[in-house]
């Protein structure tokens, strides 16, 4: 049954693309003086201003460069609102306001990546940022259009693997190269787009990224940890244990270096489109392969086992007995935990230009993504993670009548996962998502309304037991917004949201080893809803730029992942739990020149956001992140662009029982960049010193912040050029 949804759902894709090829010339692509790839701006089709229902912030060209990283999470984390998951160098996840995991979608040109990553927090995105021209985070209502999973926002990546022009040069090149010193950082990408005809676009790309144990400020371990470890050391002398002893003791010492934060990740693709007039189809295929580490401290597990009553006794009975091999008692023995990840992945897009009638244009997307997830300890295979999936979302974009425009589709989403393994905290298990949406504006100048519903059913089965799930949710955004000028805007969001537990929420029950946790799900989960209310005032007031939102959002049966105080397998217990909630925040950017000259322009900028959640009884909801502050003076010339920003995030110690507080930090950062050319041939060489003063920063939304600190002061030097 699968299978024949899947070949349907491609012949969709094809059918609205080619049945209009004819022999025109396809569009040309617009360059930018500092995009990597050229502006490629992709929007949601219909609508003229989408950023009314749901900010958007874009990262792209110089900024791009410079935020550089690893992992999606890492490079948005300065832009307002951002937060990241920070589990590991390797893996580290989008937060947007607070919300994290299934509340936030990570887009591949409008499609989700079928992955993995949402299931948990030591998951790495399988996007690839070195390959990207552009990444919009989408926050606000309008973005529950792309599944209910975004009710805290969207991060939507754009790549070139389905040509979106036919190049007007024989051959295009974009390379990207980068060294530093904070993780030996090598890395190298590049991509090649030609013109096969005046109607054909072919396109490869590959790249290579290695780093090593990342350089840290200071020890590893908190201090609060630390004194936890030492204390546990002596209690561990003191009763003749003096291998855990040493082995605690160890652990509390381990500084300059994260162990076992080592990554390895490389990416191919390649892709063909096919354009005639406004209509084209295209279709591609990528490879992602990434190895990385799970740091861990060795003797947390001994630690715990003598925060309850009756432990020493067992411990010194297995002592006694050689019991060494006990699997209960300490996952570390066997060895540092490290993640090997493949993904396989066929994208098909089609766009059909329909003429002057009531539709537009029909745009179809349909991905399939087989996914291989392996956890080794040591040398052995611990659990294997399989997800296989097909999504599919047909959009019919309405022709401008007069004050009046939109567009309105269905999607559709399966999901095979299955893991094996010793700590298959997850069962088997099929989901099956079907969605309509609709967004309508109507612009009654200087008022513009836009309405925005997607209604949701949704199926999970278990696989080999006798035990489904369905849920029905709708969503719903009401925006209203005044020309207060021409280019500056204010006004008013309206939502209501519900979004379906996930597999993992419902039926999780098992040790993770990665994260360190026992989790337990909540099969009697009902559909998480919520109230919203958010205020804005975005545009441009002359060569000043203002984005401020305040919000807060009122829900019913919040799911969230809480620490109980337990212990199972020497792992602290986690649970699935579901209440009521409050989500308030403030967000805001504002950047202006405060000096203009023929060859100087020097300019402000500055960011902020601050986000206060918690559950019915006033408790604080975990791991939300504190209030931050950036900001930046850069000075721009002709072929010279010198910037210096400092990033201040404050203390988080209004926290969820059993959590620990997070100190606040500042970062330091300086940057120039050299393009001695503009225009399509470009080359942006940018040295950096990040962290200057070394200073130790831990985030407040990471499981991990005990021993993962963040990266001490690190010089990188990148190379981006584009012929």
């Amino acid at each position: 049954m699968f299978k024949t949804r899947a070949i349907l759902l491609a012949c969709a894709a094809l059918i609205p693309a080619t049945s209009a090829m004819a022999q025109e010339e396809a569009p040309k692509p617009v360059q930018s003086d500092d995009d990597f790839h050229g502006d490629i701006v992709v929007k949601a089709p219909g609508l003229d201003r989408l950023d009314l229902l749901a900010g958007t912030s874009v990262v792209s060209g110089m900024e791009l460069q410079r935020n550089q990283a690893g992992q999606i999470g890492d490079v948005l984390v300065k832009l307002p609102g951002v937060s990241a998951s920070g589990f590991a160098p390797g893996a580290s996840r989008p937060i947007l306001r607070g919300f994290s995991g299934e509340r936030v979608r990570i887009l591949n040109d409008g499609l989700g990546t079928i992955d993995a990553s949402s299931a948990s927090s030591d998951h790495a995105v399988t996007v690839d940022p070195l390959l990207v021209d552009r990444v919009e985070v989408l926050r606000g209502p309008a973005v529950l259009l792309y599944g209910s999973q975004a009710i805290g926002g969207a991060v939507n990546i754009h790549d070139k693997r389905i040509p979106p022009a036919v190049p007007d040069e024989p051959i295009h090149i974009d390379t990207m190269t980068a060294f530093d010193t904070v993780s030996d950082l090598r890395e190298v990408g590049a991509s090649v787009d030609v013109p096969v005809g005046k109607q054909v676009a072919f396109h490869v790309d590959g790249s290579y990224r290695k780093t090593n144990d990342l350089e840290i400020p200071g020890y590893a371990a908190s201090d609060a940890l630390r004194q936890e470890l030492l204390a546990s050391a002596a209690e561990e002398i003191e009763e003749g244990h003096d291998h855990e002893a040493e082995e605690m003791q160890e652990a509390a010492s381990i500084k300059d270096k994260l162990p076992n934060s080592a990554t390895e990740t490389y990416s191919l693709g390649t892709g063909v489109s096919f354009f005639s007039g406004e209509s084209s189809l295209g279709v591609s295929f990528g490879y992602y392969d990434t190895k990385y580490g799970v740091p861990s401290l060795p003797g947390i597990g001994h630690v715990h086992e003598h925060e309850e009553e009756g432990h020493d006794e067992d411990h010194d009975h297995d002592h006694e007995e050689g019991a060494d091999d006990d699997h209960d008692h300490d996952h570390e023995e066997e060895g540092d935990v490290t993640i090997g990840m493949k993904k396989y992945r066929v994208d098909l897009a089609g766009v059909l230009d329909t003429g002057d009638g009531f539709i537009d244009e029909i745009r179809t997307r349909v991905g399939y993504s087989d996914y291989t997830h392996t956890e080794f300890e040591g040398d052995e295979t611990g659990t294997v993670f399989d997800v296989s999936g097909v999504e599919a979302r047909m959009e019919f974009v309405q022709s401008r009548r007069d004050n009046w425009s939109g567009s309105f589709g269905a999607q559709y989403y399966h999901q095979d996962f299955s893991a094996t393994g010793e700590e298959a905290f997850i069962p088997e298990n099929l989901t099956d998502q079907y969605a309509v949406f609709a967004l309508q504006e109507v612009d009654l100048s200087p008022v513009n309304v836009q309405i925005g519903a997607r209604y949701e059913h949704q199926d999970i089965d278990l696989s080999d037991q006798d035990i489904s799930r369905d849920f029905d949710s709708f969503s719903g955004a009401l925006g209203l917004s005044y020309g207060l000028t021409e280019y500056l805007r204010a006004g008013v969001n309206f939502s209501r949201s519900e979004r379906a537990p996930s597999a993992q929420e419902l039926f999780a029950d098992g040790p993770h080893v990665a994260t360190q946790q026992y989790e337990i799900g909540d099969a009697d989960l009902s559909t998480e809803k919520a109230l919203g209310l958010e205020g804005y005032v975005r545009g441009n007031v002359g060569d000043v730029k203002i984005g401020v939102s305040v919000y807060k959002n009122w829900f019913d049966d919040f799911i969230y992942l809480a620490e109980t105080g337990g212990e199972e397998d020497g792992l602290e217990v986690h649970q699935f739990l579901q209440d009521d909630a409050d989500h308030f925040g403030v967000e805001g950017e504002v950047s202006f020149p405060f000096y203009k000259s023929d060859d100087l322009t020097l300019l402000a900028d500055f960011r902020g956001d601050y986000t206060h959640a918690e559950l019915a009884d006033g408790s604080p909801v975990p791991r939300i992140p504190p209030v931050s502050l950036l900001g930046a003076v850069e000075a721009q010339m002709d072929a010279v662009n010198l910037r210096a920003e400092v990033e201040w995030y404050g203390k988080q110690d209004d926290v969820a029982e059993h959590e620990t507080p997070t100190d606040e930090f500042t970062f330091v950062n300086l940057s120039a960049a050299w393009q001695p050319w503009k225009g399509n041939k470009n080359i942006t060489l940018m040295v950096q010193a990040d962290n200057i003063f070394d200073s130790e920063g831990r985030r407040a939304t990471s499981f991990t912040k005990e021993y993962t600190p963040l990266p001490g002061r690190n010089f990188k030097i990148s190379l981006r050029t584009s012929f």
